[in-house]
């Protein structure tokens, strides 16, 4: 089945009173042609109004504030996505050579997704793996990106807590190890060193059964952080999705929130407050399919987590690494 639900649950505890909280998030799955969202609540306690916006790549984004003192933050998202075969356009792969020939004209129409950023910088270190995906490629645009991938797999460990929230490719580099974030960033430094178009995408993974529990899955699922993968712009196929995390190409169960150049134009939850206090963050994340292989539905509810001087303005700490 291909009808999913999501729970995304994101908690601020103070240890002091905060006030005039300015939060924007970005959790509400696309809706295009190749996954439908069919429902979307977003609540926050305390209470707030919350309005929305597109942003330049075409994100949802839920801005709202809280002015009131407050010792708890709480946002929570709920979603029901129908996820779509995607058509075959029964075209083959560019070849690599052909790429060299006309690659100038992808890289002046898609200039931020190839041009090198915080987080994924042009570094001379990633061109030992670059030889190794094209030596593994067959010549073929598609082969590189996929062999690519696959040696992100095979030879970066996830190590949970190795790389923070600010890490570059160059802290997963030197250490050998990272988690999905890290990961999508290594093979966007890759393909885009090769004059490929490639952005970063967060969203989910939903688990095929109970199998899943195992390995790195368990990182990206259950009571973790939502989940993060690359896709590339294939000449004569359109944005592939690769996830190099999983060692598999992103497909069905790979629900899409949103798209940036790096983690830094799409961080799930993100804003400042007033105040002294210090902070803890807490994320829950529940994916599950709506309904099971007889056509039960399964859908559960989780239940949310229910100035004398001048107070200095102070970032919300940063979403939870993408797992």
């Amino acid at each position: 089945m291909n009808r999913y639900h999501l729970l995304h649950v994101t908690e601020f505890q103070y240890d002091g009173p905060v006030s005039e909280s300015y939060n924007e998030v970005r959790l509400r799955p696309m809706h295009d042609d190749r996954q439908s969202c069919v429902s979307f609540r977003l609540v926050t306690a305390p209470n707030s109004q919350v309005t929305a916006y597109r942003d330049a790549f075409g994100n949802w984004v839920h801005q709202f504030n809280i002015f009131p003192e407050h010792h708890r933050l709480t946002v929570q998202s709920e979603s029901v996505v129908l996820a779509h075969e995607p058509p075959s356009n029964g075209k083959r792969s560019m070849s690599l050579s052909e790429l060299d020939a006309t690659g100038r004209e992808a890289c002046e129409e898609h200039f931020d997704f190839i041009a090198p950023t915080t987080y994924v910088p042009h570094l001379s270190a990633l061109k030992d793996l670059m030889e190794s995906a094209e030596q593994g490629s067959e010549g073929t645009v598609l082969g590189f990106v996929q062999a690519g991938s696959d040696l992100i797999h095979q030879r970066f460990r996830y190590v949970k807590g190795a790389t923070h929230v600010h890490s570059s490719i160059a802290d997963a580099l030197s250490l050998g190890a990272g988690v999905c974030q890290d990961f999508a960033h290594l093979l966007l430094g890759m393909v885009r060193m090769r004059g490929l178009p490639g952005r970063y995408v967060s969203g989910y993974v939903v688990p095929e059964g109970e199998n899943d529990a195992a390995g790195n899955l368990e990182e990206v699922v259950g009571g973790q952080a939502s989940h993060a993968w690359t896709e590339v712009l294939v000449p004569g196929m359109g944005w592939v999705g690769f996830d190099p995390t999983l060692g598999k190409p992103a497909g069905l169960r790979h629900i899409r929130v949103a798209y940036g150049r790096d983690y830094g134009d799409v961080p799930p939850v993100r804003g400042v407050y007033k105040g002294h206090a210090g902070q803890r963050l807490s994320v829950d994340v529940r994916v599950r399919p709506v309904v099971d292989d007889a056509g039960h539905e399964f859908l559960q509810k989780t239940a949310a987590a229910s100035p004398p001087e001048a107070a200095p303005e102070r970032p919300q700490q940063p979403q939870q690494q993408q797992q």
